[in-house]
């Protein structure tokens, strides 16, 4: 069949694959391939894995795939994480997590397992609320990092966008009792409280730089600069900077972030991207103010079961639910 073999592949940015889809992951990666699913066109593709040279997770339970990462090394693929790890036990808005002390020790367990370096922590995204103001934010965060202090080298952040999902605003107004219709738009932080955040979290870097720990502030997919009077860079999740400094002995993975190679040999392993050397790596099929390098995504919209709040992904549980009762481990696409 025809297929798109990508070098990258993201596992997921539509649903939490390692939490819940790992057993089908693993049987995918078995068998060389995967069938991504269009949500727009609901349009099948095949996704050839034998050009891939790297996996990037992103989870906020990884757990169940962590005994089968030797799958990946065996075939020498490489692979590193976004892990969130949110503070939201009380407001409840991450119900089906497990309890913040189990994942504070799955992402100590990870980072020692495959380095800190390849462990990003994310604290996605920022939500205020008449009982959670920025300063109560960053108590959390400070909390957080105390715990997992010298395992990750990068903090990312975000803050939800209620103001462009429908799906956002509708599940924080039915699965809380915190919004209503006419409030709902102020869970979005307004940009002095932004600027109180980032203030905050540049102390918190400044004080953890005293205790012998560094690590960069990075925000994810949004527009302002925070750089200039912060010190907080504009993220990569899709990282080629990551890749140079991890995986530098894959030659493959280097001839495509390096563009080094003007010939058939790196156009040649996906039909994503032209000739390196002639192509611009950025994802233009992500938002506007996202800074990753192309990668091809093979998860699911409606398939996550974390039924976070401010979840974009999911449109309802009872869709969510619907959908999860129809997969199989051995089926070529999350949801046959």
């Amino acid at each position: 069949m025809p297929a798109r073999a990508p070098v990258i592949i993201s596992a997921s940015r539509s649903t939490d694959i390692p939490a819940f889809y790992s057993d089908w992951l693993i049987n995918r990666l078995k068998a060389g391939y995967a069938v991504w699913v269009n949500p727009f066109s609901r349009k099948p593709y095949y996704v050839s894995f034998a050009a891939a040279r790297l996996f990037v997770f992103w989870s906020k339970n990884p757990a169940p795939l962590m005994p089968r990462l030797d799958a990946f090394e065996k075939q020498n693929i490489n692979f590193y994480f976004q892990f969130t790890l949110n503070d939201y036990e009380h407001e409840g808005f991450e119900p089906h997590l497990p309890p913040l002390d189990q994942r504070i020790q799955t992402f100590r367990e990870l980072a020692g397992r495959i380095g800190k370096e390849r462990v990003i922590w994310r604290v996605d995204p920022l939500i205020v609320t008449p009982r959670l103001s920025p300063e109560r934010l960053l108590e959390k965060i400070r909390a957080v990092g105390s715990r997992i202090k010298h395992h990750t080298d990068k903090l990312v952040f975000s803050f939800v966008d209620v103001k462009k999902y429908q799906k956002v605003q509708n599940n924080l107004v039915r699965e809380t009792a915190l919004f209503d219709r006419s409030t709902v738009l102020s869970a979005e932080p307004s940009l002095a409280q932004i600027r109180q955040i980032a203030q905050g979290l540049r102390q918190l870097k400044e004080h953890w730089h005293r205790e012998g720990w560094d690590i960069t502030l990075a925000t994810c997919g949004e527009s302002i600069d925070l750089k200039t009077d912060y010190g907080i860079v504009k993220n990569r999740c899709i990282d080629d900077d990551l890749i140079r400094q991890e995986f530098s002995h894959d030659r493959r993975l280097m001839r495509l972030v390096n563009q080094k190679d003007s010939g058939p040999g790196a156009a040649g392993q996906q039909e994503m991207f032209p000739a390196a050397g002639s192509v611009d790596l950025k994802d233009k099929g992500q938002r506007k103010h996202c800074g990753c390098i192309l990668s091809k995504d093979i998860g699911m919209y409606n398939t996550c079961r974390h039924f976070c709040v401010y979840c974009y992904a999911n449109t309802s549980r009872n869709v969510v639910n619907a959908r999860a009762a129809r997969h199989k481990k051995n089926a070529e696409s999350i949801i046959p």
